[in-house]
């Protein structure tokens, strides 16, 4: 992509309304626009950005054995009437009337509607189980929507809900998305600490929160340090393995880890002093387990082996994509800007053609930008006629993870520079040379 002809409304100023560093950089490095309180446009910058997000996301849920499916927005009251759930949720569900004056409402989250598409076409145990998943956008009428894309009202939400014959494989269920998380927010560059929370008006009796470490984070999370060593589970993890999942979900429950909002957390000096780590966190993602609580108020039943009408067992599994993106740049910044992990970056690469115009220059850059566009890299060619400061300054606060630097003495000797974004070091090497390691991955 030529930024001459991209959309990236760069603001040189800190905006006022913005109270933390992602909130600020967002709107600064032109991904986003506040259309109306807690309600954002994705512009071309953010966008790129979510659409990575959400593919590490799908790949990890298909990997784990989810089907993807997509609900509409717009639910009607009588399924939310059914299960109970319609005066029980609160402000924060916007109810609205069609023209037939028929109740309806923007769903804030999805568990009647999957029961409902659940009931109407499984029947029975052989059928299971079953996860289904969907990313769509849902709406809370938050009292307070604050730090941009972290707490808005409406957001982007990944969805899963498993339907099981028994508790027995509604654990394996929880265990399969457990493993899956750690393994989505490994590869998106963060470490997620799994610890257990309050299930709220979802219900049920298990849950966990995914919190990743960041200083302006708005929990206070407690837990054991042993955490941040965990090995991560790899690509051959067979999600089939009930014994080796249940072994996975163990050994990081096994440590003791809560934030502060945790009612009925033990005191958290039970983790010897030097072995505690206190910190900020930020919630990416939460998984429950609730058993029948939807299925038995709905009727979603299947006949089981013994030929008798069993009620599912279920368990509801969230990441917000909308709120992830804003979580990783607080844990990846500088002063100068945000410093992407490579698989979520909305470009790989920034050429920078320190004086356009130049036919030097020119001809160097166009050779390096096309041999990464057909290599299949995200490149982003800064050939815009500005001073070289002004590029500089774009390409370090939106974050790519390298800057390929091209100016008249460095061509005159067959030369670029390669800049890493995140250490700051520069590399000279000759424009084969830079075009070999970039396109190689090294």
């Amino acid at each position: 992509m030529r930024l001459s002809r991209f959309f990236l409304p760069i603001l040189k100023e800190n905006p006022k309304e913005a109270e933390i560093v992602s909130h600020r950089l967002m709107l600064r490095a032109g991904m986003v626009k506040q259309q109306s309180q807690g309600i954002y446009t994705w512009l071309p910058l953010g966008k790129r950005v979510l659409d990575k997000v959400n593919a590490i996301i799908r790949e990890e849920q298909n990997r784990s054995g989810a089907v993807e499916l997509l609900m509409p927005t717009l639910q009607s009251a009588e399924l939310w009437q059914e299960s109970g759930r319609y005066d029980a949720y609160g402000k924060e569900m916007l109810r609205i009337k069609d023209r037939q004056e028929r109740p309806m409402l923007y769903g804030p989250t999805n568990e009647e509607m999957i029961t409902d598409v659940f009931r109407s076409f499984v029947k029975s145990y052989k059928d299971l189980p079953l996860n289904l998943y969907h990313i769509q956008l849902k709406f809370r009428d938050e009292i307070r929507p604050r730090f941009g894309t972290m707490r808005s009202r409406e957001f982007l939400m990944k969805d899963a809900y498993s339907f099981d014959l028994n508790r027995e494989g509604a654990v394996h269920a929880y265990n399969r998305m457990f493993t899956a998380y750690l393994r989505t927010f490994s590869r998106m560059g963060l470490r997620a600490i799994p610890m257990r929370a309050d299930t709220g008006p979802i219900g049920g009796d298990l849950s966990h929160e995914f919190i990743i470490l960041a200083d302006t984070g708005e929990s206070e999370v407690f837990c054991h340090k042993d955490f941040l060593n965990f090995d991560v589970p790899g690509e051959d993890t067979n999600f089939e393995d009930v014994a080796g999942l249940k072994g996975i979900f163990e050994k990081w429950t096994s440590r003791y880890a809560a934030t502060s909002e945790m009612h009925d957390a033990p005191a958290f000096e039970a983790i010897p002093e030097g072995e505690r780590l206190s910190a900020r966190g930020i919630e990416v993602g939460h998984i429950f387990y609730f058993g029948t609580k939807y299925s038995e108020a709905m009727g979603a039943k299947v006949q089981g082996p013994d030929g008798k009408e069993h009620t599912v067992h279920m368990g509801s599994y969230g990441i917000g994509p909308t709120r992830l993106v804003p979580a990783i740049i607080e844990a990846s910044h500088d002063e100068n800007g945000i410093i992407w992990p490579k698989a979520v970056a909305p470009f790989e690469v920034v050429v920078i053609n320190m004086k356009s115009g130049d036919a030097a220059c020119d001809a160097a850059c166009e050779q390096i930008y096309g041999a990464l566009l057909n290599a299949g890299i995200d490149v982003l060619y800064d050939d815009k006629d500005e001073r070289a400061g002004a590029k500089f300054a774009t390409a370090d606060l939106i974050g790519a993870p390298l800057q390929v630097i091209a100016g008249p003495r460095g061509i005159a000797n067959g030369e670029v520079e390669i800049k890493d974004r995140k250490t700051g070091e520069r590399e000279t090497l000759t424009i084969e040379a830079a075009i070999n390691r970039l396109t190689s991955g090294n």
